[in-house]
Formats: structure tokens, C-alpha cells, sequence
């Protein structure tokens, strides 16, 4: 019987080297048929099911194999992975960790590990074993990589570049390194090559190359199609549809629709001040409303404040993507509502699984996610004109005036700030641009240094970020001819209420392209202060047009760099001209939609109301308009 078994599994192993699995599976199964405790059968046939993303399947195998072979390394190894792969890093740290005390030299236990504690956001922890990994393979670019993402997260981007940047020169070719790589110096300023490296990027996606992550090339390129490409290639490679579930069971009309909004930003997060009053207003007699929160643990008043405002509010963090699908159509959602996309912790594969009949990406995320799973796209007319809606797979709502939701009580300090306590000058024209430093690009800096250089005097009042970004705008604008003292840096205050007290300090914001000011231009202009945008193609180079329009300012929208520059030198120097348009402002803020929440709210239901009755009537997702 041995000679038989080992014959049969000779046979098998042959096989799985050829890749031709399911031969394998079937001599594997008849090993198991006559030795149902054959280690070598069990693991095989485990890694086989792996390979296949059957990790469930994997999972069972083995556990059989580890308990007759508790002490052998590569099946805890193997384990392990198979819980990571389900969403189980908890548990899989735990074989991990058995897999390491019998073998602390396994580099594929050590980078598994660290990815398992960065899932688990135990970064410190995660450092330790991707340094383990780099010490036992000094040129293992995957080692550089994992420690790189988890520096990145914890916005050491000195750091995570030196990492990404030794493992693209050791793996010039390592899938979605190289837009990891620009959006990491984005976030630094360090613009050497940007050009040249953009024309690459956008070379690399149209030959349909995994060299980005979509949300970088969101800031570095306006073209809709590239953007599309971008999703594309990392939802087909990262997020196929997976309908291990099979159809949802269509349920008949119910009084009230069950809405799941998910996100890993219901806590101190700018979405989070602008999302909450918009839970609060819905009209709970019509609508259900279920929070899924995937975040970090938090205690914060607006965690505990949106938390309140859901009929139920879940805390899915330690559950995987699939156990979510799952427990949402268990609870029987009807519309999901992604409200982080492709956005930092996110948790696509939720929606992968279909959660829900009718899913939608919302407000986290400014483009399409080129997902068959994702059926609608929350929008506006400004931001998807009808000539741009071929380059978005969602079909389209179109709520009235802007599609950002905004809070009409959102709390401004009542302290008065003098300029000198943020070391702005007394009597200068004060510029602003509170958006994160990876939306600043070359040219709207040039454009920038050259309105400073046309309004004497003037200077620009940025977010102060990483000292390192600190140094290198000073840098750029010394080689464009600029005193380094005209750039200011505004330290991070809290609480919030403060921040928006503060924009009052300043003249004009100044808003970035591609990538334009989402909330932070609604953080300006419910504090009283103008915002001039240029408008792209782009979803994301159209939002602050959006709310200008809504606002009715649409004389605060350029439609050329030159003409950006122009509109921004002539509020400079032209003090009535800007006196008249920050009346207009002030109001606008509560005459017009921008600002009112309940108006905004009914809109949004009105969506819902319509996307439901078409699923209801059988009938496929079609482009939606609310009207005003």
C-alpha cells in the first residue's frame, strides 16, 4: 500500500510542478481515500486549493495537517497564511508565530507576519519582522516594499521613499511600484523627473501594466481615460468580482429601505464633519440605516456622535471582507454605500462579494472604481459632463447643484486669531492652500510663485506637513526666484472649530489641479473664505467648481492656468473686487444649497427612492437625475 501511495503522490507532486491542479487534486483525493491522515496529501492538496483562491478549502486541509505535524514549520507557515487570506489576521499571527519559534530564518513566515500586524495596524511590530526579512535577504525587493507601505502609513515618507526606492532598483519592474513610489515623493514635494515620470506612468497604463495604485495617478494626471485604465487593470488584479455567494435573494417592497454605509472614517475625519448631519437628517420613517465601521478603535466625540446617529452601528474591523458580505446580506441591505473606494483603508472586496443588490461609491473616492459590482457613481453636472460619462463603468446620479454633502452647523470657533500668532504679516495679502502637499504639483506651483511675484508683498499660507516637504517648497520657490520667507506653514490645531476660525486670517484660497479641494474647500467657504479653482477633466479637478456652482460663484472658476493666474492676481490687487465677491459669499453660504443639509438629504433619498424602484422593477442601472 506504501508503494502505492508513494507512486500516487509522486504523481501528484509531477503534476502540481506542471500546474495541472486538477489532476493533482484527483490522485490527492485518492491518496486520502486510503490514508485520510497522509501529511504530504493534506498539505498539497492545501497549497492547491490556495493557489486556486479556494482559501476556505485550504484552511481545513491544513488543520488536518497541523495536528498531525504540529511542529513542522512550513504547515503553521501555511495555516496562517490561509487565515490572513479569509481576513484572520489575528488568529494567523498565532500560527506565525509557531511557525517562527521552529524556523526564525523562513523569510516568507517573516513578511507574512508583518503584513498580518499591519492589517492589524500594529506597525511597530510589523517593522521588527520586515527587518528580520531584509536581514536574511538584503536584495528582497518584497521585504523594502511591505516595510515601505507601513512607514507610509505612518507618514515617515523619508523613510518609506528610501524603501521604495532600493526595491524599484532592485525590481525595476515590481507591480505598482512605480506610482507608489511618485505618490510617496508627492507627499514630500520632491518633484525631480515629474515630467518625465508622469509620461512614463501614463505610458505603463495604457500598455495595461500593474504600475499603480489609482489613487496616485488621481493627483499626477487629468485624463479620464487614464484614470479608467488605472482602475481597471488593479480591480481585475486585486478585486475581481467574487460570486461565491451566489445572487441575493430578492426580497418584495418594504416600508423602509436599508441603506449600509461603510467606511473606515467614522471618527476625527473630515468626511466624518461633513457625513454625520446628513445621518442624522434621514428621514428614519423611510429609511433603515446600518454604519459598518472598519476603522482604528476611537473615542473621539464625532466617532461616538455618528456612531449615535445609525439605527445600528457595526464595528466590522476584525471581521474579514467575505464574513461582511455575508453579515450584510444576512441583515438584508439594499443599497451599500462605499464611502471609501480606493482610498486608504479601504475594504473593496466587500463589494466584490456583493453585499447587497445595488451598491454605490460615494464621496471617499473621486473617480470610477471600473468595478462590474459597483453600480452606480453618486455625481453632479459639473462633475460628469455627458461627454465624460463613457470613462466611468458606474452609471450616474446626478444629485441637484454639487454632489458633496456639507454640514450646516458645522462649529466655528468664536476666538479671535490675530495674524501674528501664526506668524503671517500684519498688513500683506495672506494667499492660502490648506490641501495635503501630494495635490501640489510643479506647475501649480509655478503658477503659484507667479502670483506671489505679481502681488507685492503677498504671501502663501500652507499646511505645514512633513519638515522634509517643508524644505523642499522652500527649495522651489527660492529656484523661482522667491524669498522663502513669503511661504507660512500653519501647525495642525485642534480642536476643528479653531482651524475653520482661522481660514478668516486669509484672502483667497488658492486651490490645486488635478486634484482639486474637496472638504477643505467646503471647510473655506463655510468660513467666509473665497476659493479660486481651475477646472479639469477630471472628477477630481472639478469639485471645487462644483461647489462654487452651488454657491452661485461661478466667476471663481478658471478655466485655464492663465486665466487661474489672472482671476488670482486681480483679487490681489483689487480690494473692492475681492470686498464684493466675500459678501457674496457671506450671502450665499445660507441662501443657496451648498449648506443645506435637510434640502441636500432629501436629494440623496430621492436616489435612493429611484435606484430601488428600478432594481424592484427588474430593470438594469441606469444614469439617474434629481432635479433642483
Amino acid at each position: 500500500m506504501n508503494l502505492q501511495i508513494n507512486s500516487l503522490l509522486q504523481d501528484a507532486i509531477n503534476n502540481f510542478k506542471r500546474n495541472n491542479f486538477l489532476e493533482a487534486k484527483i490522485l490527492l483525493s485518492r491518496i486520502l481515500d486510503i490514508d485520510p491522515k497522509n501529511f504530504d496529501a493534506l498539505n498539497i492538496i492545501g497549497v492547491i486549493n490556495g493557489n486556486e483562491n479556494n482559501h476556505v478549502e485550504a484552511l481545513n486541509f491544513f488543520k488536518k495537517a497541523q495536528k498531525i505535524r504540529p511542529d513542522y514549520n512550513l504547515i503553521n507557515f501555511n495555516l496562517g497564511k490561509a487565515l490572513s487570506e479569509i481576513g484572520n489576521d489575528l488568529e494567523a499571527i498565532k500560527y506565525y508565530k509557531i511557525a517562527i519559534r521552529l524556523n526564525k530564518s523562513h523569510l516568507g513566515t517573516r513578511l507574512n507576519i508583518a503584513k498580518s500586524l499591519y492589517q492589524l495596524k500594529r506597525h511597530d511590530e510589523a517593522l521588527i519582522h520586515c527587518e528580520w526579512a531584509i536581514k536574511l535577504k538584503p536584495d528582497f525587493a518584497e521585504a523594502y516594499v511591505s516595510k515601505g507601505v507601513i512607514l507610509n502609513n505612518l507618514k515617515r515618507y523619508d523613510e518609506a521613499l528610501i524603501c521604495y526606492d532600493y526595491a524599484i532598483k532592485l525590481k525595476p519592474d515590481y507591480e505598482y511600484l512605480f506610482g507608489m513610489l511618485m505618490h510617496v515623493k508627492m507627499f514630500l514635494c520632491n518633484w525631480q523627473d515629474f515630467k518625465v515620470n508622469v509620461k512614463k506612468l501614463s505610458l505603463l497604463i495604457n500598455q495595461n501594466k500593474r504600475s499603480t495604485i489609482p489613487f496616485a495617478i488621481i493627483a499626477l494626471n487629468d485624463s479620464l481615460s487614464i484614470q479608467r485604465k488605472s482602475s481597471e487593470i488593479w480591480t481585475r488584479d486585486k478585486h475581481p468580482f467574487r460570486p461565491l455567494y451566489g445572487p441575493i435573494s430578492k426580497h418584495g417592497h418594504r416600508k423602509k429601505i436599508k441603506i449600509g454605509y461603510y467606511s473606515a472614517d467614522f471618527r476625527e475625519h473630515a468626511i466624518t464633519h461633513v457625513l454625520t448631519e446628513i445621518i442624522e437628517s434621514h428621514d428614519k420613517n423611510q429609511f433603515e440605516l446600518f454604519g459598518f465601521y472598519f476603522g482604528p478603535p476611537d473615542s473621539s466625540k464625532m466617532h461616538k456622535r455618528i456612531a449615535a446617529a445609525f439605527n445600528q452601528f457595526i464595528n466590522v474591523e476584525l471581521k474579514s471582507d467575505k464574513a461582511i458580505a455575508l453579515m450584510s446580506r444576512e441583515i438584508e441591505i439594499d443599497i451599500a454605500v462605499d464611502l471609501t473606494g480606493f482610498t486608504n483603508l479601504s475594504r473593496t472586496d466587500i463589494f466584490s462579494y456583493r453585499a447587497a443588490p445595488i451598491q454605490v461609491n460615494y464621496l471617499g473616492y473621486p473617480g470610477t472604481m471600473a468595478a462590474e459590482y459597483i453600480d452606480y457613481i453618486i455625481a453632479d453636472r459639473t462633475l460628469i459632463p455627458l461627454e465624460s460619462q463613457k470613462h466611468y463603468s458606474e452609471k450616474i446620479v446626478y444629485l441637484p447643484k454639487s454632489y458633496l454633502i456639507n454640514s450646516g452647523k458645522r462649529e466655528i470657533a468664536k476666538k479671535i486669531f490675530t495674524k501674528e500668532e501664526f506668524d503671517l504679516p500684519k498688513e500683506r495679502f495672506v494667499f492660502c492652500c490648506f490641501n495635503s502637499s501630494y495635490k501640489i504639483t510643479p506647475d501649480t506651483f509655478d503658477g503659484w510663485m507667479r502670483i506671489l511675484k505679481a502681488v507685492k508683498g503677498s504671501v502663501l499660507w500652507l499646511l505645514q506637513d512633513n519638515s522634509t516637504t517643508i524644505l523642499n517648497l522652500l527649495k522651489e520657490a527660492q529656484v523661482r526666484g522667491i524669498d522663502s520667507n513669503r511661504l507660512i506653514f500653519a501647525k495642525k490645531i485642534n480642536p476643528f472649530s479653531e482651524h475653520l476660525a482661522r481660514h478668516q486670517l486669509a484672502d483667497l484660497f488658492l486651490d490645486t489641479s488635478p486634484y482639486n479641494a474637496h472638504t477643505t474647500a467646503s471647510d473655506a467657504l463655510w468660513a467666509g473664505l473665497p476659493v479660486l479653482t481651475y477646472i479639469g477633466e477630471s472628477f477630481a479637478s472639478r469639485v471645487a467648481a462644483s461647489l462654487l456652482n452651488a454657491i452661485e460663484l461661478p466667476e471663481l472658476i478658471a478655466r485655464t492656468q492663465e486665466q487661474y493666474e489672472a482671476k488670482a492676481i486681480e483679487l490681489g490687487t483689487n480690494p473692492e473686487k475681492l470686498r464684493a465677491i466675500k459678501n457674496k459669499l457671506e450671502r450665499n453660504k445660507l441662501n443657496t444649497t451648498l449648506f443645506n443639509t435637510k434640502q441636500f438629504t432629501r436629494y440623496i433619498e430621492a436616489a435612493y427612492r429611484q435606484v430601488y424602484e428600478r432594481y424592484q422593477a427588474d430593470l438594469p442601472p441606469s444614469n439617474i437625475y434629481i432635479e433642483y
